[in-house]
């Protein structure tokens, strides 16, 4: 996709989305990027050792895996990374060569550094580096740690990940600070945000505030509704949406990203808000109280059967659905539909340029005079 002209991208993916949301609704346009280069503040690399003839040690590889293969094809200067991101995966691998530094081979159980990932602030320019190896132990890592600052004197923090399992998950569950606070800031729609290693942030900033600025319009809140953000990672919908709604409660299962989010509310003085440790669809079976609006921005996955019923049963006046895979979106909203919701309208952002990936939100609205029986909250 990226060798394509930016405005045949943009065509490609807005036939894309009209095909997934036919019959529901349809889409004008993608809005795209002014400059669609450089915008991923989320970098990872997976590295290996190439192999050399004679006996000879090749030179290590930091890429991305062959499609269906595990084999590493070396990326340099990717015109979709942050610049300085790949700069510092350039001096890390010049760091392995030159202090021995191997990198984790899995089928052996040898080496031991098995990923780069580094998170930058797209205002803030805080940068984290999480360097993520195949054993529990990091020999070396006060001399590895002393020389990226040598060379890279402004990073934020460095963060050893372990990540000893055979999984294509790139980080453990078990991690250490080798320097700084272990998290970084950004600005994002005015507000403050806390990231740590495991939280999900939005890799694009500046469509990503397009994003929320549509999903806020679509929502259309007055400043006394009750809202449901599902899915809401770090609380970023959470606490945009608490500029105009009356109350909002945010629902996550991930831990550290439910801790980032109640630190975030503290930043930002946010009072209106409260985050809920666990899984979306358990949590909305617990509820009784109507929301008026719900916001919901699943995984690529999409929303699970426990969540979409417990929703119709709740009955929100709107909901808005932020998605990253139309494909599992299409699902749901039939699933919606079928639940007594109409699908009033929708737009396209350009999250993903140089892919052939898309975000879309769609507002759904109760239908009018429709009542919500059993049957048609069951499946």
């Amino acid at each position: 996709m990226i060798d394509k002209p930016y405005r045949e991208q943009l065509e490609i993916k807005k036939a894309y989305v009209n095909q997934q949301l036919k019959g529901y609704c349809s889409v004008d346009g993608v809005i795209g990027m002014a400059e669609p280069y450089y915008y991923r503040n989320k970098v990872h690399v997976v590295l290996s050792r190439e192999k050399a003839r004679g006996g000879k040690k090749g030179k290590i590889a930091a890429g991305i895996y062959e499609e269906e293969s595990h084999r590493v094809v070396a990326v340099k200067n990717c015109l979709l990374h942050d610049r300085y991101a790949d700069e510092i995966i350039e001096s890390i691998v010049d760091i392995m060569e030159k202090g021995r530094f191997e990198p984790y081979d899995e089928d052996r159980g040898t080496g031991n550094i098995r990923h780069i990932l580094i998170r930058r602030g797209h205002v803030s320019k805080e940068t984290m580096v999480i360097i993520v190896t195949g054993t529990k132990v990091f020999p070396g890592n006060k001399n590895f740690t002393r020389e990226l600052l040598k060379r890279h004197p402004d990073i934020t923090t460095i963060v050893h990940n372990i990540n000893d399992k055979k999984t294509s998950m790139v980080l453990g569950q078990n991690q250490r600070v080798l320097y700084g606070k272990g998290y970084i800031h950004d600005i994002l729609c005015g507000l403050k945000f806390c990231i740590s290693p495991k939280s999900f942030y939005q890799i694009n900033s500046a469509q990503t505030e397009i994003l929320y600025g549509k999903a806020m319009e679509f929502a259309g809140l007055t400043g006394k509704e009750s809202v449901i953000d599902a899915y809401c990672g770090i609380g970023t919908i959470s606490m945009v949406a608490s500029r105009y709604a009356g109350t909002v409660t945010g629902v996550e299962l991930n831990s550290d990203a439910v801790r980032d989010a109640k630190i975030n509310a503290r930043l930002n003085n946010v009072e209106n808000v409260k985050f809920y440790n666990d899984d979306a669809g358990a949590f909305m079976e617990k509820i009784n109280e109507k929301p008026d609006v719900v916001f919901i921005d699943p995984p690529r996955s999409g929303s699970t059967d426990k969540f979409l019923s417990s929703l119709i049963r709740l009955s929100p006046k709107k909901i808005v659905y932020v998605s990253c895979n139309p494909e599992t979106q299409r699902r749901d909203l039939k699933r919606l539909i079928h639940g007594g919701y109409k699908a009033e309208k929708a737009c396209a952002v350009d999250m993903f340029p140089g892919t052939g990936s898309v975000e879309t939100v769609v507002l759904l609205s109760q239908k009018e005079g429709r009542r919500l029986s059993e049957s048609i909250i069951r499946p």
